[in-house]
């Protein structure tokens, strides 16, 4: 950047970027080489220039600034008409590329370009670094401004980022006093507000088939004569969900790749990736009769659970490693869920009949679980506080207990003591959560709340197999409680959905987890020139100078 100064109306100027006009001049004089004479000697020191070769690099747009009126003077506007002139805006954004609220030019100049999230082939990758032609300074500045905008979009955010960024039960609300990628009061596309929570809905559909199932073969509710049809209605529909959810999120992962990422580096969200294939095996153990053999087919139990086991090798091992994903920092209730598919997938593989496979993935998840119900409990000074907010995602702490009675029971064809021990512990918990209904209340509807369902059914279910080895009138009526309990809880939230999605049209609003910065950017903070003030031209310019003398002494020592 060329700094000068000039004279207008007796105000000091200051020429802080580049000029237009003088572009081919100055480009033609590099090539060529022309030795520059000066023609007049400067009258204000009294002595003469010296013939030099002048080698100036091309200027591209120049703005003069008043550092006492404000007005600035574009591309020689004082020799045409020195009367007009333009007041500068004191926005901020000519300086350092700072705007007024913190916001560095990137994101200020971006917002609102959903095109940053989409997915980008090779192809348009490898493309987009060919020259096609001459541009021009202020599309090179736009080109390498969209290329900073998307490299910051890139780069993961690191776990800590989410914390202090985003505050909620499900870490889905962006705190006041941080700013976001994109618009909050413009609408998004309907892709980009489509989240994996969804797949909550088909947790909680999938295993009301499961126990639409067990109360009509159970000979321990036989007395009330519950029709198989009820089941089949119930897992057609779950089918059918699952297809949808599906389908859109797979749109979304073509589309919106660099999205789909931001999910995954969630602390929260990156549990509901095992969400889809827990579905299957959900649907897979509660078929009905007439659908379902017997015995399954093996492969189905390898097709549902290797991408449960893969994505187990990534998460355990992030939390064994200890770095900034350890599980003391980024434990929450929703780490049930990678735990919950050890579970459900070795219900499946006694079903299948593989119990050896289902022996060994109970261990995995049992040593797991009790890792994760330690930290959870324990609160340590060194993990990310947990959201104050009293909220369903706690229902998370009774699924995975149940979960592994089931497991057990399964795979050793008896609910013997280690059994009993697991469903005593989820009832235990299941107890201290309806004894404290605030748990539940003031928050408003989500997607997120399905995810909170399937425990109360995993429980219900577990209440039945032990009724079965233990029949009583006590234990007939506990699971006949627990079973209208979930069964009602669906449906209000079945019917809720319904309403939000296409009455209301507020099931899906602005995803604003995804669209946080890497690094914090604080509305308050100031730019890089605090304020207009009347120094005099010659002390900004030595400041400028000597800014300027700093950042070639780093670069000449980044260069050794």
């Amino acid at each position: 950047m060329n700094v000068g100064s000039n004279s207008v109306e007796n105000n000091h100027l200051v020429d802080i970027n580049e000029v237009l006009h003088e572009e081919e001049e100055d480009y033609n004089e590099e090539n060529s080489n022309i030795s520059i004479i000066a023609d007049k000697p400067d009258t204000r020191f009294n002595r003469p220039t010296k013939n030099r070769e002048i080698k100036r690099p091309p200027r591209k747009f120049s703005r003069q600034v008043s550092l006492e009126t404000g007005f600035s003077v574009l591309n020689g506007e004082t020799s045409k008409d020195k009367n007009e002139r333009k007041i500068l805006g004191r926005s901020g954004k000519s300086f350092g590329g700072f705007g007024v609220n913190g916001t560095t030019g990137i994101e200020a100049r971006n917002k609102g370009d959903f095109n940053m999230f989409r997915t980008k082939s090779t192809i348009a990758r490898q493309s987009s670094k060919i020259p096609l032609r001459k541009e021009s300074g202020i599309e090179l500045q736009n080109n390498n401004v969209k290329e900073g905008l998307n490299d910051h979009v890139k780069k993961s955010v690191p776990a800590g980022r989410y914390f202090d960024a985003l505050t909620g039960p499900e870490l889905d609300q962006v705190k006041d006093s941080e700013d976001i990628l994109l618009p909050k009061d413009e609408k998004w596309p309907f892709l980009l507000r489509f989240p994996i929570g969804c797949f909550g809905i088909c947790l909680g559909l999938s295993s009301q088939a499961i126990l639409w199932r067990s109360l009509a073969l159970s000979p321990v509710t036989k007395f009330l004569h519950v029709p198989l049809f009820i089941n089949f209605a119930v897992w057609l529909l779950a089918v059918g969900v699952l297809v949808a959810v599906f389908i859109t999120y797979m749109f979304k992962c073509a589309l919106y790749f660099e999205a789909i990422k931001r999910e995954y580096f969630h602390p929260v969200r990156v549990n509901f990736f095992c969400a889809p294939w827990i579905v299957c095996m959900f649907l897979a153990i509660g078929a009905p009769p007439k659908t379902a053999p017997g015995t399954l087919h093996p492969a189905i139990w390898c097709v549902f659970m290797a991408p449960i086991f893969f994505l187990n090798l990534k998460i355990y091992g992030q939390w064994l490693s200890g770095g900034k994903r350890r599980l003391c920092k980024v434990a929450n209730p929703s780490s049930h869920l990678s735990v919950i598919g050890n579970f459900v997938g070795a219900i499946l593989a006694a079903k299948v009949g593989w119990k050896e496979p289902g022996k060994f993935l109970w261990s995995i998840g049992f040593a797991h679980y009790l890792v994760v119900f330690v930290t959870l409990y324990q609160r340590l000074p060194t993990s990310e506080a947990l959201p104050k907010e009293l909220h369903p995602v706690y229902s998370m702490f009774i699924a995975t207990p149940a979960a592994a009675s089931l497991a057990w029971g399964a795979i050793y064809d008896e609910f013997d003591g280690l059994a009993r021990t697991c469903y005593f512990i989820s009832l235990f918990l299941y107890l201290s959560l309806v004894v404290r209904p605030n748990f539940f209340t003031g928050f408003k509807f989500s997607v997120a709340w399905w995810s909170y369902t399937f425990p109360m059914t995993t429980v219900s279910i577990a209440t039945i197999k032990y009724a079965e080895e233990v029949p009583s009138f006590i234990t007939k009526a506990l699971a006949l409680a627990l079973s209208f309990m979930s069964t009602t809880m669906v449906c209000i939230l079945f019917v809720s959905t319904l309403l939000h999605a296409f009455v209301w049209k507020t099931l899906f609003p602005n995803d604003l987890a995804i669209a946080i910065t890497k690094k914090r950017y604080s509305k308050d903070k100031k730019p890089l020139m605090k304020r207009w003030t009347k120094h005099s031209p010659l002390s900004f310019v030595t400041s400028i100078g000597k800014h300027n003398s700093g950042d070639k002494e780093c670069a000449s020592e980044e260069e050794k």
